[in-house]
């Protein structure tokens, strides 16, 4: 079983002109932007982290950076694996470390797969996956996440400094319903229709949408050609022909550790039949805890402890400006502008 089931290029591009990445499905946008005004023309900057599992010295350190380069922080966004089990002592941890450094007000937390690994303990020193799920019930895990979030669905909406920003996620642990599954994520069809009608509405709109998600699309950004990253959802089809009609949708997914340095760290993907040829944008949140990666045997291997990687969001007038972040050594990896196609 792979390392999920268990506990635990420098310099700036633009998404004109250029493919991202190489393979079906995936399409570079047109040259032709179109003007978009938020907030009357302001620029909104935000912050884009996930996986910290545990790893609240990377975390405060994160936090301490981020404050450095975007101290007027409109928002941050947290794409899941919050915890390194779920526990609830785990979650008060996290919420420590906010206290202790600087942060903005507005956090949008999405569930990850970590959040329902508590099963697999009979306490907390002591794995014993041989007698999952240790008297722990699904219910109790969801009701872990509620109350450390503060709200009663996986799904959520939140604005950060006017953006939209839609916080996706599992409604099973997907072993309870099937000894064969693991953490392969289950939307309803209420969280579906939710998604549609608030894509919808900002469509309307003419507004950029934000989408934090944990587990990755399968062919999209780095990793998620490995066979570890291809079925991570139950049904992707109907999630991606939801997303992919809309342009100015960008998706953050977090779950592969995979390193914001790969060339495929932000793509375009083109769903057939929806209608738009441009594709939606997706983007890697790469992770707080350890780094992964390709071991070139169809599989990954660590990058080591010394990994500490995020995101900067600058929504503008006219594009949307993604910028990545090493929090370890306080500097910037790469920066990328995707132009938006909305009009005022």
């Amino acid at each position: 079983m792979d390392r999920r089931s268990f506990m635990a290029t420098t310099g700036s591009a633009s998404l004109v002109g250029g493919a991202l990445a190489a393979g079906a499905g995936l399409a570079a946008p047109t040259a032709e932007a179109a003007p978009h005004r938020p907030d009357k023309g302001r620029t909104v900057r935000f912050n884009i982290i996930s996986d910290i599992q545990g790893d609240l010295a990377d975390f405060g350190k994160a936090l301490d950076d981020l404050h450095r380069i975007n101290p007027g922080s409109a928002g941050l966004g947290i794409a899941g694996d919050i915890t390194p089990r779920g526990y609830d002592f785990e979650y008060a941890a996290v919420r420590q470390t906010l206290a202790r450094h600087p942060h903005p007000k507005n956090v949008a937390w999405a569930i990850g797969n970590h959040e329902f690994y508590v099963p697999k303990y009979s306490d907390p020193n002591t794995l014993a996956q041989d007698t999952w799920p240790n008297g722990t019930t699904e219910d109790s895990l969801f009701r872990s996440f509620y109350n450390f979030a503060e709200r009663n669905k996986v799904y959520s909406e939140t604005s950060f400094g006017g953006v939209p920003v839609l916080s996706l996620g599992t409604e099973r642990y997907s072993h309870y319903h099937d000894a064969k599954l693991w953490d392969e994520v289950w939307i309803s069809d209420e969280q579906f229709a939710w998604l549609e009608d608030r894509l919808a509405y900002w469509a309307r709109r003419r507004r950029p949408v934000m989408v934090l998600t944990h587990h990755p699309l399968p062919n999209t950004v780095s990793g998620t050609h490995n066979k570890l990253y291809l079925n991570d959802y139950l049904q992707p089809d109907r999630l991606l022909s939801i997303l992919g009609r809309h342009k100015d949708v960008f998706l953050f997914s977090g779950h592969t550790h995979w390193d914001l340095n790969l060339s495929d760290w932000v793509v375009r993907r083109v769903v057939p039949g929806t209608g738009n040829l441009e594709g939606f944008t997706v983007v890697n949140t790469s992770a707080v805890q350890v780094g992964w990666m390709d071991d070139g045997k169809g599989g990954e291997v660590s990058l080591g402890d010394a990994f500490n990687q995020g995101l900067q969001v600058e929504v503008g007038p006219h594009s949307v400006v993604i910028k990545a972040r090493d929090f370890t050594t306080g500097t910037w990896l790469k920066q990328l502008t995707v132009p938006l196609h909305t009009k005022s």
